[in-house]
């Protein structure tokens, strides 16, 4: 994942558990994040052709919205299996829109999927909370013996938990329930390709 600022639409199941309040104010924008560096991931479902194409639609992504909008947004940049998920916050309606622009016009996207929102920059303290809950989600989908934890990526926003990866729906619902159900999580949104029980059987 890169950190960047970006908004936009995108159609993906989103599971409210409150909603989150919006501020009208810019936060600082950053580069950061945790992209694959060379290796492939075991237990990834991904086709090593598109763990690289991920790694490399993040770096052209943070630094294209670098470019175009600086330091007033705080834009995280995620991609799983060419599917780019903006995260973060930027100041206003058009800065969301042009990050949205800007995602789709990397190359070997397929979707762009603008989870923006128009706040302030968090704070130290949401920030870690943030990364608490990751490493919460993340440690619930290992202790479930039903689904393979290596089958999805998660992002932490502000209490919502991203859901990303290749999985079939009966996977899809039970990581679901255990991020739901994590101290911390305020609502989930799942942004993951669904297969057949029968394609998962051939990847494995």
């Amino acid at each position: 994942m890169k950190t960047f600022h970006t908004q936009g639409r995108l159609t993906v199941a989103v599971l409210a558990l409150a909603a989150a309040a919006t501020l009208s104010a810019c936060a600082p924008l950053a580069v950061g994040g945790a992209a694959l560096t060379g290796a492939m991931v075991v237990g990834d479902r991904r086709s090593s052709g598109a763990q690289l194409d991920d790694q490399g639609i993040e770096l052209r992504a943070a630094n294209r919205l670098r470019d175009q909008m600086g330091t007033r947004a705080r834009i995280n940049v995620t991609s799983y299996n060419r599917r780019l998920l903006l995260t973060g916050e930027v100041g206003n309606a058009n800065d969301k829109a042009l990050a949205e622009t800007v995602g789709k016009q990397v190359d070997n996207v397929l979707m762009v999927y603008n989870e923006l929102g128009i706040a302030n920059s968090p704070t130290f303290t949401e920030k870690a909370e943030d990364s608490l809950l990751t490493g919460k989600v993340k440690a619930g989908l290992l202790d479930t013996k039903q689904i393979s934890a290596n089958s999805f990526k998660v992002v932490s926003e502000r209490g919502t938990v991203y859901l990303m990866g290749r999985v079939t729906q009966r996977e899809a619902d039970i990581a679901t329930q255990v991020a739901r159900t994590t101290k911390g999580a305020q609502r989930v949104v799942r942004v993951l390709e669904i297969i057949t029980e029968e394609e998962l059987a051939r990847i494995k």
